[in-house]
């Protein structure tokens, strides 16, 4: 129900795939990263720029973004609110 949403540089993925947008500091996330290239899961969005954020999926894809958290975050209530009013206004 959130449609795609931008994640940068054109690049779209898919809300209803997302399970966690998370900022890309911590060790056991570069863990994640790690294992996710090995595993050839890993999606490179940054275009060359530093990652801001990673996006988790529910296939265990890990989606590399230059936008931070944040951001992206918004874009997804943005998405989701704009699904809404224009369900709503079908049914009337």
């Amino acid at each position: 129900m959130y449609g795609l949403i931008n994640i940068g540089f054109g690049n779209v993925v898919a809300g209803d795939r997302v399970i966690a947008i998370v900022n890309p500091e911590s060790s056991p996330l570069k863990r994640m990263k790690d294992e996710a290239k090995l595993e050839g899961k890993l999606i490179d969005a940054t275009y060359g720029r530093k990652t801001r954020s990673i996006i988790i999926t529910d296939s265990n894809h890990i989606i590399l973004s230059a936008i931070q958290p944040e951001t992206i975050a918004q874009r997804f209530m943005e998405n989701f609110y704009e699904i809404e009013r224009v369900l709503r206004e079908t049914k009337k």
